[in-house]
């Protein structure tokens, strides 16, 4: 099956000898002699393909590739270039380009590499459709993304949220693992119950046995009457038990009993309660290690990973950036009434050179905040924050760890350089680090670390 491309380049004889190339195959052709003029077909049309050249006047071939990312679904982009800019095209590749091709252009390897994106064009296209599918049926509308890893969880996603099975889903604090749970549950049978999440780390165990199980009256000092727990209450539904990896092993006995037998008893009663719920768990905690390391039992670990999904952190899906930056200007354009302001390069530039320790989350933010003091119509790198600006790298870039050091120490230095790198913020430090506050402040006193 053919596709639709967009022929791009400012000097006339070499569109022409383009568009010859493609004459007599199965794909349909449209030129364009700059890259605004691109730019406009871009978003008139429905091309798959684009050819362009690299170096233009005004629009260049960058930045018909970075309008192109924000679209949805997005074209598959070739880029042409002499031999003296080949490092420009392969940082392209980086960006998001599909490949490129040198100057004088072998209309032969052209047409091999248009076919090739073409097929590559055609899966986006079916993922996108998916996603579009699994937005209307199952409410994943927050899940933005067309990368391959992006494209590998709503095929997850589809496959398992029909089922009963029980589902781990692993990624890092500000992945979006909440909205991949309910995700689940609107894709199963159980999406007209009630969805029920529980914040684990978020509770002391006390209290969290009660949360989960309810409480008869009486049972502890201000338990003046019967109170269902979340057990109960998500009952037909689904109960997303957030953060798993910070409950005691005492907890997880008592909850292994309830996945074994099906039922729960309330703190302080004698009465055992049915319970049908399907059980999702979320961590940003490495199980298997906590396993090994004595802080998670080995029997509840296989109970909870019947499947196991993993979200991508951003930074690992980088060429998703323009996209979701756009999706979330469009959300706050629409909350207050205003025009959605376009990405200068420089800023898509400067936020795919970001390492994101916050993840989707805190891209979520940082849009946030530009739109809010956003005295124009574009946001250019000079309306992100310092640390988006200069590419800020990860807290541990150049730390040298000597050989034979004790792993205490290790942590100890980590923690460090961490916290330095944040002027001692907690939060932002246990978001860079992938553990929970709580974990943070635990580690920081076994260490002995100053401050704390």
């Amino acid at each position: 099956m053919g596709a639709n491309l967009l022929l791009v380049d400012d000097q006339p004889e070499v569109l022409e000898g383009l568009a010859l190339a493609f004459g007599r195959t199965d794909h349909e052709a449209v030129t364009a002699t700059s890259g605004e003029e691109a730019i406009h077909t871009l978003n008139s049309e429905d091309i798959d393909v684009v050819v362009t050249d690299l170096k233009m006047d005004g629009i260049d071939g960058m930045g018909v590739l970075r309008h192109a990312l924000t679209l949805s679904p997005a074209p598959a982009v070739i880029l042409l270039t002499a031999h003296r800019t080949i490092e420009s095209a392969v940082d392209a590749l980086k960006e998001g380009a599909f490949d490129y091709l040198t100057k004088p252009v072998n209309v032969k390897e052209l047409r091999v590499l248009v076919d090739k994106a073409t097929e590559h064009r055609r899966l986006v296209r079916e993922n996108y459709e998916l996603r579009q599918t699994l937005d209307k049926r199952f409410g994943i509308e927050g899940l933005v993304g067309e990368s391959p890893e992006m494209s590998e969880l709503y095929q997850t996603l589809r496959q398992v949220g029909p089922t009963r099975a029980t589902v781990l889903i692993q990624g890092e604090s500000g992945t979006g693992k909440e909205l991949v749970a309910r995700a689940l549950h609107q894709a199963s049978p159980r999406a007209k119950k009630d969805f029920v999440a529980v914040h684990c780390a978020a509770l002391p165990e006390t209290l969290l046995e009660s949360e989960l199980f309810g409480h008869e009256r009486g049972a502890f000092t201000g338990a003046v009457a019967r109170r269902p727990g979340r057990f109960e209450i998500a009952s037909g539904g689904t109960l997303l038990l957030d953060e798993i990896g910070e409950i005691p092993l005492s907890m997880q006995v008592k909850l292994l009993r309830v996945l074994e037998q099906r039922e729960i008893q309330r703190v302080g009663g004698n009465e055992t309660v049915k319970t049908d719920v399907r059980l999702v768990c979320a961590t940003n905690r490495d199980l298997e290690e906590e396993v090994a390391e004595g802080r998670f039992r080995e029997d509840l670990y296989y109970r909870l990973k019947v499947v196991q999904v993993s979200v991508p952190p951003l930074r690992h899906r980088r060429s998703d950036i323009p996209l979701l930056a756009t999706h979330f200007l469009k959300e706050f354009a629409k909350e207050s009434g205003r025009p959605v302001p376009t990405l200068c390069k420089d800023s898509i530039e400067a936020l795919q050179g970001y390492h994101w320790p916050g993840t989707v989350r805190e891209l979520r933010n940082i849009m946030e905040n530009s739109f809010v003091f956003l005295k124009g119509d574009t946001i250019s790198a000079g309306d992100l924050p310092r640390a988006i600006r200069r590419g800020e790298a990860a807290p541990t870039e150049g730390l040298q760890i000597p050989l034979g050091l004790p792993l205490e120490e290790v942590e100890t230095m980590y923690l460090k350089r961490t916290l330095a790198s944040v002027d001692g913020n907690r939060t932002r430090a246990s978001e860079i680090l992938g553990i929970s506050r709580r974990t943070l402040q635990r580690r920081i006193k076994e260490l002995g670390i100053d401050g704390s």
